[in-house]
């Protein structure tokens, strides 16, 4: 099977899944998001803010295919190009680092070394621009994912990451909440970056044992009869 990495472009946002393809949880705020969702187009929304941080800032996902087919990706950018990210208890995110939002894997295709390739495409991507840190918003509830509820004004409990997972892979927590804290990773040069980032997925790995980025990987446990939070997090 032949792999390829490529970058998160106006090309090949068409092929990430749904509901990933139209969800704009991160990338508008919670009032306009719910606008969007009951009168406009979310996916033209996706691609509209695609295409600005494009412009803006750069590169922000990576890609992997196996026999050109859309096997995984992982999106990162600015705090400021993710305005959703300020509506959780714990914001605002630091404005040295990056926030990292969505990543997935196949779960046909978990376990065989996509998510290390993503991950390490995302590091050299970063490290050339200078990052200091990578930031995230986990989820502090235990349980499984689960992609029913991805879309509407429960979305926020399938997007956001459960907080033990970057715990597990050397974030530390910098600013405590009982069910939305904010993690942080530092990354104080290009090759401590690397370093730490290689060390990051091999604890993962471990503690994942054979299947590791299985899908919908980093995406955190839904409760259904929980209510939304206070502020509102929602997305389509």
């Amino acid at each position: 099977m032949s792999r390829r990495l490529v970058n998160l472009t106006l090309d090949t946002l068409a092929d990430l899944p749904q509901p990933c393809r139209g969800c704009v949880f991160w990338e508008l705020d919670p009032a306009t998001a719910q606008r969007v969702c009951a009168t406009g187009d979310p996916g033209l929304e996706k691609e509209a803010w695609l295409s600005e941080t494009l412009l803006e800032w750069g590169s922000c996902g990576q890609l992997v295919y196996v026999d050109d087919i859309l096997a995984g990706f992982v999106i990162y950018a600015p705090p400021h190009h993710l305005p959703g990210s300020y509506a959780f208890p714990t914001a605002p995110p630091s404005p040295d680092a990056v926030l990292l939002t969505t990543a997935y894997v196949r779960p046909d295709l978990a376990g065989g070394g996509l998510g290390r390739m993503l991950m390490q495409g995302a590091a050299r991507d970063l490290a050339r621009r200078g990052v200091h840190a990578i930031e995230a918003f986990g989820d502090a509830r235990p349980g499984e994912p689960d992609w029913s509820v991805a879309t509407g004004p429960l979305a926020e409990r399938a997007c956001v990451a459960p907080a033990d997972y970057f715990r597990a892979v050397g974030f530390t927590t910098v600013s405590p909440h009982p069910r939305y804290p904010r993690l942080r990773l530092e990354l104080r040069t290009a090759v401590s970056w690397r370093t730490e980032l290689e060390a990051a997925v091999n604890r993962w790995l471990t503690a994942w044992g054979s299947s590791p980025l299985r899908g919908p990987a980093l995406l955190p446990t839904a409760r259904v009869s929980a209510p939304p939070p206070p502020g509102g997090l929602a997305g389509c």
